[in-house]
C-alpha cells in the first residue's frame, strides 16, 4: 500500500514536472515568436514582410515573414543586381530547418552558392499553414570581405527571395535551389541603420487632421516635368500648434510614377497675390512675369520612395494662423519611368488629384523646429562633364551667413535628407570650424535618387554660429553623352541636403551657394568675354575669339581637360546665398565673395576589416558612417592656396536659366523617431 501510495506520487510529481517544462516551453516559444519588439519592419511586398533591429552597435538581427512553404531568402547588393549579392537562403521540411549564408557570383548564372565562411547565425525558423520564418543575425560587419556586404549608414540595396518549393533533402550543391530566377523579385532601396518609421500615431482630442490637395492638375507627357504650385489659406489655426507628421495623398496608383517630390513652404506676411493664388485651383510655379514670393521656409516635405515624416517627442514644426495664414505646396510631377515608344501625345491628358496630409496637436513639445537647405543652388553655373566617373560639385554655407543667423548656443541638426537627380552617387554634408573638419554630419557613399528619404542621426549634431556647412555630391556621368547643368528638372541635376534641426530660427532657411562667373569661365579656359553681345561670345584667348559661349559648352574637350575643370570649380570663386524666410538675402552677405576653406585638420575614416587585411586592430564602429557618432583622430593636411580671383564683367543668363528664386531647394523628403514596433505574426495574414 505505502509502495503504491508512493508511486502514486512520483507519478504526480513527474506529470506536473512535464506540464511545468510544457508551460515553459509554451511561454518561451510565444514571446521568441509572436512577442518580440522590432525597431523597424517594412513590407517589401503584400507576401513579406521583414523585421530588424540593431543591437550594441554591432549586431542586427532579421526576422523573414514570408507566405510560402517553400524556400527564402534575403540578401544585399551593392547595384540593385543579384550578381555579386550576399544572399542567406533557408527553409523548412518537415519540421527541419536548412540555412545557409551564400552569394551570387559576379559573373555566374544568378543561382546563390554556399559560402565557405557561415557568418549569419540562425536563432528561429518554422512554418504554419501559410507562412515560414525564419530569424537570424549577422555583424554589421562580417569581415567576410570575399562574399559579404558591410551594413552601414549607406542606402542598402536589399534583395529577397522566395518560392513554393524548397531544395530536396536539405541539398546544397549547385543547382539545388529550384528556379533561382523566379524566385528573386527586386531589390529594394532602404535604410537600415537611419531609418525612420512612420509608426501609426496615436490620436486624441488634441489632434487634428488636415488633407492639402491640387485640383485636377494636367500630369505632363512624355518626359516633360511640371512644378505646380497651388496657395493655402489656414485661418483656422487660431493658436500655436505643432505639427507632428506628414504623409503623402495618393489620388491613384496610377499618378503615383508622376510625383517626383510634395513641398510645403510657409509664406512671410498677407500680400495682395498670396490672397489672390488661395483663391486659385493653382498655376505653373516658376514665371517670369510673376512677383517672387515670400515663401521660402519649408514647412514638410515629401520625396519619391518616402513614407512621410513622424516628428521626435522633443519637436514640431510650428502653425499658427495669427503668425501665417498662408502655405504654398509645390508639386513636381516627371515620370522618369515612360517609355517614349508608347507615349500618345493625341491621348487625353491624366489629371491629379494628390497633396499631403498633416498633422498638428495643441500638445507642444519642447522645441519649434525648422527646416535648413544647403547645397548647390540649381542654376546652369552648375556644371557637370560627360564621360567621367567622378565629378564632384560642393554647396558652401559660410560662415557668414551661421554667423549672422544661428542663436549662440547653435542648432541641433537631428535628421537630414540628401538630394541628387540620376547620375549622383554620393553625398556628404561636411562640418568644418575655424580650420577644423569635423565628422560629416550624413554620408551616403551609395545614394539612390528613387530612394531619398530623412534619416534620424543616432545623437544630434550641434551646428555653432560660425560654422560652415558643405554639401559635398559626386556624380558619374559616365553614360552621357552631352554636360549635364544645374536646375530643376529630373534631366538636370541637383545637390542638396536639408537638415531638420531644433531651436528654430527664420534668418536662415536656404544656404546655398553658385560658382562665380568667372569661376566659370576660367574652368571653360575663356579669358573674357564681349560686353553686350547676344548671344554671348567670347572675347579672348585670341583661339575662341568669336565663339559663342553655348558652342564652348558643347564642343569643350572634357577628356583632356576635366581635371583642371575639377579644380578650378571647387577652389575658384563662388557667390554665398543666404536666404531668409521672407525670401530675401541675410544683410550684409550680399556682396561678397567666398573660396573653399583653407583646412588644416580634417576627418579621415578608419578603414574596417572590409577594407583592410584581417588583424589590423581597427575600430570599425567609431565611424558616423558605420552607425555609431563618435569623435575620431583628426589628420593635419596640406592644402593648395586658393585661387587666385579672376576679374571679369558679370552677365548673367550666358547659357539658359530655368531658376527663379521663388523656391532655391530641388529636393525634399523628411522621416521620423525611433520607435519600437510590437509585432504580432497573427496579424500578418
Amino acid at each position: 500500500m505505502a509502495k503504491a501510495k508512493l508511486k502514486l506520487v512520483f507519478t504526480t510529481l513527474q506529470h506536473k514536472n512535464i506540464i511545468n517544462v510544457i508551460v515553459l516551453f509554451l511561454l518561451l516559444f510565444n514571446n521568441l515568436c509572436f512577442c518580440a519588439h522590432w525597431d523597424h519592419a517594412v513590407d517589401l511586398d503584400n507576401d513579406y514582410r521583414l523585421l530588424w533591429s540593431i543591437t550594441n552597435n554591432q549586431d542586427i538581427t532579421f526576422e523573414v515573414q514570408a507566405r510560402t512553404l517553400g524556400y527564402v531568402g534575403l540578401g544585399f547588393s551593392k547595384d540593385g543586381t543579384i550578381y555579386g549579392a550576399d544572399v542567406v537562403v533557408g527553409w523548412v521540411d518537415q519540421g527541419q530547418v536548412h540555412f545557409q549564408d551564400r552569394h551570387v557570383k559576379k559573373h555566374g548564372d544568378g543561382e546563390p552558392v554556399v559560402d565557405p565562411s557561415q557568418d549569419y547565425v540562425l536563432l528561429l525558423g518554422y512554418e504554419n499553414a501559410t507562412h515560414t520564418v525564419l530569424r537570424f543575425k549577422r555583424k554589421l560587419d562580417t569581415c567576410d570581405v570575399a562574399y559579404d556586404i558591410p551594413i552601414t549608414n549607406d542606402t542598402m540595396r536589399l534583395i529577397y527571395m522566395y518560392h513554393d518549393n524548397e531544395p530536396r533533402a536539405g541539398s546544397i550543391g549547385p543547382g539545388s535551389l529550384p528556379s533561382p530566377a523566379e524566385a528573386f523579385k527586386q531589390s529594394r532601396p532602404l535604410f537600415l541603420t537611419q531609418r525612420v518609421n512612420q509608426v501609426p500615431i496615436r490620436l486624441d482630442s488634441r489632434t487634428q487632421i488636415l488633407e492639402l490637395r491640387n485640383t485636377d492638375v494636367e500630369l505632363p507627357i512624355a518626359d516633360d516635368t511640371l512644378h505646380w504650385c497651388k496657395m493655402f489659406k489656414l485661418t483656422d489655426i487660431n493658436r500655436k500648434h505643432h505639427l507632428i507628421r506628414y504623409e503623402p495623398v495618393f489620388e491613384s496608383t496610377a499618378s503615383v510614377p508622376y510625383l517626383n517630390h510634395v513641398i510645403l513652404y510657409e509664406c512671410q506676411g498677407s500680400s495682395p497675390e498670396l490672397e489672390i493664388m488661395s483663391r486659385e485651383n493653382g498655376r505653373p510655379c516658376y514665371l517670369a512675369d510673376r512677383p517672387l514670393l515670400t515663401c521660402n521656409s519649408i514647412v514638410a516635405a515629401w520625396t519619391r520612395g518616402s513614407e512621410g515624416f513622424t516628428f521626435p517627442d522633443e519637436a514640431g514644426y510650428p502653425l499658427d494662423s495669427n503668425q501665417a495664414r498662408f502655405y504654398l505646396m509645390e508639386t513636381h510631377y516627371s515620370n522618369i519611368q515612360v517609355d517614349l515608344s508608347e507615349v500618345d501625345v493625341n491621348a487625353k491628358p491624366m489629371v491629379d488629384n494628390s497633396g499631403m496630409k498633416i498633422y498638428f496637436t495643441t500638445n507642444l513639445r519642447k522645441h519649434d523646429a525648422g527646416v535648413l537647405s544647403v547645397g548647390m543652388d540649381p542654376n546652369w553655373r552648375h556644371i557637370i562633364p560627360p564621360g567621367q566617373e567622378r565629378v564632384v560639385s560642393e554647396g558652401h554655407c559660410v560662415e557668414e551667413c551661421t554667423q549672422s543667423a544661428f542663436p549662440r548656443p547653435g542648432i541641433n541638426i537631428f535628421a537630414v535628407m540628401m538630394r541628387t537627380h540620376q547620375i549622383g552617387r554620393q553625398v556628404k554634408l561636411r562640418q568644418i570650424r575655424h580650420r577644423d573638419e569635423l565628422l560629416p554630419i550624413a554620408y551616403d557613399k551609395n545614394a539612390d535618387s528613387n530612394y531619398q528619404e530623412y534619416r534620424r542621426l543616432s545623437t544630434p549634431v550641434r551646428v555653432l554660429p560660425g560654422d560652415r556647412l558643405i554639401a559635398e555630391c559626386v556624380y558619374d556621368s559616365s553614360t552621357r553623352k552631352a554636360i549635364t547643368l544645374g536646375g530643376m528638372t529630373t534631366r538636370e541635376e541637383t545637390c542638396i541636403v536639408l537638415t531638420l534641426y531644433f531651436p528654430r530660427q527664420k534668418e536662415l532657411t536656404t544656404c546655398h551657394s553658385l560658382p562665380s562667373l568667372p569661376t566659370v569661365l576660367h574652368s571653360l579656359g575663356i579669358n573674357e568675354l564681349v560686353a553686350g553681345s547676344n548671344p554671348v561670345r567670347i572675347a579672348s584667348p585670341a583661339e575662341l575669339a568669336g565663339m559663342t559661349l553655348e558652342t564652348r559648352l558643347i564642343s569643350y574637350d572634357w577628356k583632356d581637360n576635366f581635371d583642371s575643370f575639377q579644380y578650378v570649380t571647387r577652389r575658384g570663386s563662388f557667390k554665398p546665398l543666404c536666404w531668409s524666410a521672407k525670401n530675401t538675402l541675410i544683410r550684409g552677405t550680399e556682396n561678397i565673395d567666398s573660396y573653399a576653406p583653407n583646412i588644416t585638420k580634417t576627418w579621415k575614416p578608419q578603414l574596417t576589416c572590409s577594407f583592410q587585411q584581417r588583424g589590423n586592430n581597427h575600430n570599425f564602429y567609431n565611424n558616423r558612417n558605420h552607425y555609431v557618432t563618435e569623435s575620431e583622430t583628426n589628420v593635419d593636411i596640406s592644402l593648395m592656396d586658393d585661387e587666385d580671383d579672376i576679374t571679369n564683367n558679370i552677365i548673367e543668363g550666358a547659357a539658359r536659366s530655368k531658376v527663379s528664386r521663388s523656391s532655391a531647394t530641388e529636393s525634399m523628403g523628411l522621416s521620423g523617431v525611433n520607435s519600437l514596433y510590437y509585432i504580432s505574426f497573427s496579424s500578418h495574414t
